[in-house]
């Protein structure tokens, strides 16, 4: 048996350690600086070139950290407003308007086309029987925990704004859990896809 065959420790080639840590390096600032852009747009209240319809969000208010329930009283991840867009509709009961802004949503949704990988669904409401809304919007992300802790989220949504629950707005949030804009319930569908479509164009996040 020679030296080399019973030596436990392999010397890796210089250069294939230089190549493993460039490739590292790229990857992490392909992942990283899309969020850090998004990070930037909210700080320093910059938008992409052309009119923009929603409402930004100022200051910015992340959810990143906060308790909340999804699928009727199950926990949901800590990472579940991560890694996707969020289109966020807030409502204390899903009436008749709150049904028709998530038909909106769910039309803005599949008129994304190979974007939809990147975009989630979310209603978060104080009602607790959702069955209907089911039955509907079978692929719809629903928060329902306890009243007080739907308030205190919906609180968080509109910056601490009042009756948040009976508003009836749509948020955008982004994959790294900041509110990025909110829109009234009078916006039509085409303009709120609009700004999605340009958010979506101006970062590979999520």
């Amino acid at each position: 048996m020679t030296h080399e065959e019973t030596n436990p420790l392999v010397v890796l080639d210089p250069v294939q350690q230089r190549k493993g840590r460039m490739i590292f390096l790229l990857l992490a600032i392909f992942f990283t600086v899309p969020l850090l852009v998004v990070v930037a747009m909210i700080k320093f209240d910059w938008r992409p070139t052309g009119k923009s319809y929603g409402q930004l969000i100022q200051p910015p208010v992340s959810i990143a950290h906060t308790t909340h329930w999804v699928s009727d009283q199950q926990q949901a991840l800590p990472a579940f407003w991560q890694d996707k867009w969020n289109i966020a509709l807030i409502a204390r009961e899903c009436d008749a308007p709150c049904m028709q802004r998530l038909y909106d949503m769910r039309q803005i949704y599949v008129s994304l086309y190979k974007d939809m990988i990147r975009v989630q669904r979310v209603l978060i409401t104080q009602q607790a029987d959702t069955r209907a809304i089911r039955a509907r919007y079978p692929d719809l992300l629903i928060i329902n925990g306890a009243p007080e802790q739907v308030t205190a989220l919906g609180s968080m949504l509109s910056g601490g704004g009042q009756n948040t629950l009976d508003a009836q707005r749509v948020y955008f949030i982004d994959p790294l859990g900041n509110i990025m804009m909110q829109y009234g319930p009078e916006m039509e569908a085409k303009w709120i896809r609009k700004d999605l479509v340009k958010l979506l164009k101006a970062s590979w996040a999520g």
